[in-house]
């Protein structure tokens, strides 16, 4: 059994479902039968970077993944605005405007914290039970809401004419459901013309860094016999963002079963419950009382 993560920093063109299967191909190749492999967030085609595959019972965490917080650099091209606003679409709006760097200044703060937007049409969101994506392939006209997000800091890089900007490469980190493509729209028609992006990189997705990712090369290195232990990262990586709680044996068992454990002196919140350095579960405390959100069912735990 194989139980942990592989970063891959996913190419161009590949989509977030391929990237899973190249995972679970070269597994199968390396002799280690059928494994059960998720990813931790779709990344578009065009976008490339951080995309975290679990494997075995890394997989009880993709959801929590899912939640976690991104980072992002991505460059805007002003003066034009495709309709899927990015290099994939076909222009629908265009502007001679071109903001100067002063001008941006003044408005990323704008974007910065609390703010609301309006998905995409090309995104994988469920209209009436249809994905966005698909009804505007077909032509179909329909609204997207305003959805709640956070972005925690946007950075821009400095640019080559001060005076007159033509493309914008920011750093953003962000909450989860933020629409990179949107942000892009959003800054260009704050500055008075419109945008699209052209460059999509993820350089973190919760806990994982891009200096863990390694190439698609390197992942079909392991169906052609170099050992998988280079690559992969264990279950608790992705835990690496919250307190662990170690456990004796006889609580690790209480624990295994889904027995409540009462009377422990630790704050409220989530941890990652552990026997030795093995982990047990995913748990929530509160009042003195552990919870168990997801139990993992790893070698070598106390029975």
């Amino acid at each position: 059994m194989v139980d942990g993560w592989i970063i891959l920093d996913k190419p161009l063109e590949l989509g977030s479902t391929q990237g899973v299967a190249a995972v679970k191909r070269n597994l199968r190749a390396a002799g280690f039968g059928k494994c059960k492999v998720g990813h931790g967030g779709t990344l578009d085609p065009l976008a490339t970077g951080v995309l975290p595959i679990a494997i075995g019972e890394a997989t009880k965490l993709c959801g929590r993944m899912l939640d976690a917080s991104k980072v992002y650099a991505f460059t805007v091209r002003f003066g034009e605005e495709s309709d899927t606003l990015d290099l994939e679409g076909k222009i629908v709006a265009t502007s001679d405007v071109r903001p100067s760097w002063q001008q941006i200044k003044a408005v990323l703060p704008r974007f910065t914290g609390p703010i609301s937007q309006v998905p995409p049409a090309y995104s994988a969101l469920m209209v009436d039970g249809e994905r966005a994506y698909d009804l505007a392939r077909k032509g179909e006209t329909f609204e997207l809401k305003s959805r709640d997000v956070v972005i925690r800091s946007l950075v821009a890089e400095p640019v080559a004419d001060p005076a007159r900007v033509e493309e914008l490469t920011l750093t953003a980190h962000v909450s989860k459901g933020t629409y990179i493509r949107s942000l892009a729209r959003d800054i260009a028609r704050a500055l008075g013309t419109v945008g699209h992006v052209t460059m999509l990189r993820r350089l973190k997705a919760g806990p994982f860094e891009i200096a863990q990712a390694i190439s698609l090369d390197k992942l079909n290195d392991v169906g052609k016999g170099a050992p998988l232990e280079h690559i992969l990262l264990p279950l608790e990586a992705g835990l690496v963002d919250i307190p662990a709680l170690s456990l004796d044996p006889e609580q690790a068992r209480a624990v295994r079963q889904g027995r409540v454990l009462a009377g422990l002196p630790f704050e409220d919140g989530l941890y990652w419950a552990r026997a030795g350095s093995v982990p047990v579960a995913l748990v929530e405390l509160s009042g003195g009382s552990l919870k168990v959100q997801r139990g993992f069912n790893l070698k070598d735990v106390a029975e």
